[in-house]
């Protein structure tokens, strides 16, 4: 049920303080594991490849709105390191079609691990029983929020 514009002062608090505890969430889970010191940009291939499946440099570029140039320089950072490897695309010879390294991948299954590990303990030693069924409500509510 939407809020009544009486409550809109309530609803914007609310936002602000959502806001902030989410970017601290989202920092300490970054604390916990990262798979490397990368850029935003170089961070953003490795997930966009990881979600979305192999793609060309130029495909990666519009789907980031970054020059092919750009994205070629960010690419190849993350071919030195290991990260991302290139092969010729099927339909076009011209073309390199890129996915992550079988490394790339434990290492991003061990960060994800990582995170949830920590997450897990601090559920289970932090809230109690009740609490953690508010936060499985609260989770259903975040994912709504998302899915608008």
């Amino acid at each position: 049920m939407p809020s009544s514009p009486s409550s809109s002062s309530t609803t914007s608090v609310l936002a602000g303080d959502l806001r902030v505890v989410l970017g601290r969430l989202h920092r300490r889970l970054r604390e916990e594991a990262h798979i490397g010191d990368f850029t935003w940009s170089q961070t953003r291939v490795i997930v966009r490849l990881d979600r979305d499946g192999p793609a060309t440099v130029t495909a990666l570029a519009q789907a980031e709105g970054v020059r092919p140039q750009s994205m070629s320089a960010t690419v190849a950072v993350l071919k030195d390191a290991g990260l991302v490897a290139g092969a010729p695309d099927p339909n076009d010879g011209r073309q390199t079609v890129l996915s992550l390294t079988p490394a790339c991948r434990a290492a991003l299954a061990e960060s994800r691990a990582k995170k949830e590990d920590w997450l897990f303990r601090a559920i289970q030693t932090r809230l109690d029983a009740a609490e953690q069924r508010q936060l499985e409500g609260a989770v259903a509510l975040l994912s709504r929020l998302l899915d608008s």
